[in-house]
């Protein structure tokens, strides 16, 4: 959430350039000296995104992997995720792959841990009090109360307990094996839930 936000900001200059260097592009007569000028300016705003993108990533990995002994990250699907089109631009700015590769080397180089949860473990989806299970939730609920422990969750953090406590769990336990069995995806498609409701909070 941070990250994203924080990419958010980052790029938010050179996305407004980038759309008028492509508005000047989209004027240009096909196959002019013009339009190739206005080619390459486009691309040189992307070049320039993609290296701020890169730098940030360069220093939160960084930062996290210096102040911390063991890193607990999602594997998420992202190729998925972007199928989305209200969510693709905001997930492929984050470049999430690209940050978990840099955490990935710079743990290892460091002596440190870094795990990634399986995919199909559903940290959004388990009240991080009770670990109780909860009904699966529209991507628009950000917050909710438990129906178990009566407290109210933000959906991001919530989640993010869940990730950090099964990574702790796996590590000691040594086995590398989720919990919950998820860790690998189910046969058989989609199984009906039977888990609690959870009440959205505005």
């Amino acid at each position: 959430m941070v990250q994203s936000f924080l990419i958010h900001v980052l790029s938010k200059s050179y996305e407004r350039n980038l759309k008028r260097k492509q508005r000047k592009l989209a004027r240009r007569k096909q196959g002019s000296k013009n339009r190739y000028k206005a080619r390459l300016q486009v691309a040189k705003v992307h070049s320039k995104i993609a290296r701020a993108r890169e730098d940030f990533h360069h220093k939160l990995s960084r930062k996290i992997v210096h102040e911390n002994q063991v890193i607990v990250v999602e594997d998420l699907a992202v190729k998925n995720m972007v199928k989305n089109h209200h969510l693709a631009k905001a997930i492929s700015d984050v470049g999430w792959g690209q940050f978990c590769t840099m955490l990935q080397y710079k743990a290892e180089f460091e002596g440190k841990v870094y795990l990634e949860i399986g995919r199909f473990f559903p940290s959004s989806h388990l009240c991080s009090n009770t670990l109780l299970p909860l009904e699966k939730m529209d991507l628009s609920v950000r917050s909710f109360v438990c129906p178990h422990c009566q407290e109210r969750h933000d959906r991001d953090i919530n989640a993010a307990i869940n990730i950090r406590q099964e990574g702790l769990r796996i590590l000691d336990s040594g086995s590398g094996a989720s919990a919950l069995g998820r860790d690998v995806r189910p046969r058989g498609g989609r199984r009906k839930s039977t888990l609690s409701e959870a009440v959205a909070v505005d």
